[in-house]
């Protein structure tokens, strides 16, 4: 599966995830790595994204923890939505957010499971309008 999830209320932001490796769409909009670590085997020169998001990524002890096991991913959504709420990771995910008001996001990852990634939980809270 190259891609998941994408808008459907009027009004909701269409926000996207796909792996970084990947060639771009042209549905795709603004691509936005958000993983911590450069995506192994992957030259910077023929990475085909617009911004490194990586402020916005969970934290090295919380994607150690976690492991991409997917037994452990309702945990890791609660512990990674806490990480969010840190100023610094806050401010970027709201200006990720005002880049999925503005057109489509394509959020990137390295991920070979994206359907339990933060990937995914990022796409998630910026569909969900603002309260």
């Amino acid at each position: 599966m190259t891609g998941t999830g994408t808008g459907t209320a009027e009004g909701t932001p269409e926000v996207r995830v796909r792996r970084v490796y990947d060639p771009p769409a042209p549905e795709d909009g603004t691509r936005v790595l958000v993983d911590r670590i450069w995506p192994r085997g992957l030259a910077k020169q023929d990475a085909e994204f617009d911004e490194w998001g990586k402020e916005v990524a969970p934290s090295t002890s919380l994607r150690q923890w976690y492991g991409h096991r997917p037994e452990r991913f309702a945990e890791f959504r609660d512990r990674y939505e806490e990480e969010l709420r840190d100023p610094e990771r806050a401010r970027e995910l709201d200006r990720l957010g005002e880049l999925a008001r503005s057109g489509t996001l394509t959020l990137l990852t390295a991920t070979k499971d994206v359907e339990h990634s933060h990937a995914v939980v990022l796409a998630e809270l910026l569909r969900t309008p603002a309260d």
